[in-house]
């Protein structure tokens, strides 16, 4: 008998304690679940593509948006919007959007300082390795060519308020920009700089200077420079943040 006691008074504590499971369950199945109401929380949309945080995409093609200048940021969103920039996902994710909502996404990516990944290995002859390192550091001055670092900075990682860097990026990505702007499948705010200057490479030379980009490590520090040393060699619209011309007549879209 006490044997049956103990089996039933066992059997009515696991009834119990089931009961108060089940409840437990139900009682945080009803309840609403939690949302961080952050930017970063919203800008998952962008991550997805741009990598955890904004650090680059894994397939070579989306790139690093953490740590560029904000005012580089909020063109290309604006261009992506008005048909500069041509991308049906990026058009479709900022239509909607405010120009001031558009400006808080791209001072919140701006502000994210994160460490950069080692380069990647590139495949680049001796050659090669030098003509870009010429074309990045030196310029061509026999084909009106600046160096890279008189517009983006003497590390190369841009300037304020609104040049890119261009370490830390993909060799993929730079080809498919450069290419496009020698194309005339990208444009920017006129004077268009860029289109200039691309006008005056060869396809090897898009070859090279992107292969060495690409194969560089980036400085300590890794921020845009506040101002150039000297003035621009060319007359760039787009390197003074302005966007006057966003609301003017389309102009063929770019990659993304």
């Amino acid at each position: 008998m006490p044997v049956l006691l103990r089996l039933s008074s066992l059997f009515r504590l696991r009834t119990v304690l089931f009961g108060v499971a089940l409840g437990l369950t139900l009682s945080a199945a009803a309840a609403p679940p939690k949302f961080e109401d952050s930017m970063a929380q919203r800008m998952q949309a962008c991550t997805a593509c741009h990598g955890e945080q904004g650090r680059a995409g894994p397939d070579g093609y989306y790139p690093r948006i953490a740590g560029k200048p904000a005012g580089y940021l909020y063109q290309q969103l604006l261009h992506f919007r008005d048909g500069h920039r041509n991308y049906r996902l990026m058009t479709q994710l900022v239509e909607p959007l405010s120009e001031p909502y558009l400006r808080e996404i791209a001072e919140h990516f701006a502000a994210l300082d994160l460490p950069y990944p080692a380069p990647s290995p590139v495949d680049l002859t001796p050659q090669d390795r030098q003509r870009g390192e010429q074309l990045a550091l030196r310029g061509d001055p026999a084909r009106q060519l600046p160096a890279c670092v008189q517009c983006h900075g003497s590390a190369l990682t841009g300037v304020l308020p609104a040049t890119p860097g261009l370490l830390g990026l993909p060799r993929d990505y730079l080809n498919s920009q450069l290419g496009a702007w020698r194309n005339g499948l990208r444009h920017t705010q006129a004077p268009d700089c860029m289109a200039t200057i691309t006008q005056r490479l060869s396809m090897s030379d898009v070859s090279a200077v992107s292969g060495w980009l690409a194969s560089q490590p980036l400085p300590a520090n890794t921020r845009p420079a506040r101002a150039l040393p000297k003035p621009l060699p060319l007359d760039c619209g787009a390197a003074h943040g302005t966007t006057a011309d966003a609301s003017t007549a389309k102009v063929p879209g770019g990659q993304r």
